[in-house]
């Protein structure tokens, strides 16, 4: 650190910003125009380690590597969730009601389920697969998009 161009105190406060936000000393020699020999001096001097800094960015790399497979978990939970509901909409069901003047319970078996409950199912899997590929947009996840799309293709032929 020369007399030439004497560190401001400015300066100093923003190598400590940066530092704190996990900035390493490369990228504050960069931002502020010094050399990396000048940012360890005036780290140095304000008791601050890049070490530290290295830790706490490697940390934050694992953390966000593991929030990614879990995103990516969940959307494949969902894709299969949405399938699961598809399915149902094709097996047979029991339909009821309460009705009468006593308000009696009936039941009765049917081969599929009625249009409505239908909808409902369509409804919950369109949703499944909507909050899917969001989590996992097809550009990062060809294999979810292969699924997906094969899904589709059943929904349109119907069974």
């Amino acid at each position: 650190m020369g007399s030439s161009n004497p560190v401001t105190d400015a300066e100093r406060q923003r190598v400590r910003e940066l530092h704190a936000a996990g900035k390493g000393r490369n990228e504050i020699a960069n931002e502020l125009g010094r050399s990396g020999r000048t940012i360890s001096e005036i780290a140095k001097g304000l008791g601050l380690s890049f070490a530290r800094a290295a830790e706490v960015r490697q940390a934050t790399e694992i953390r966000q590597a593991d929030l990614a497979a879990l995103r990516a978990q969940l959307a494949l939970d969902l894709t299969h969730d949405a399938m699961k509901l598809r399915e149902q909409m094709w097996q047979p069901a029991k339909i009821y009601n309460f009705g009468g003047k006593d308000n009696e319970y009936n039941e009765r078996d049917v081969p599929e389920p009625p249009a409505d409950a239908k909808r409902t199912l369509m409804g919950a899997a369109g949703m499944a697969i909507d909050r899917s590929l969001k989590l996992a947009p097809p550009e990062q996840d060809t294999e979810g998009l292969a699924a997906v799309d094969a899904w589709l293709k059943g929904m349109m032929g119907g069974s």
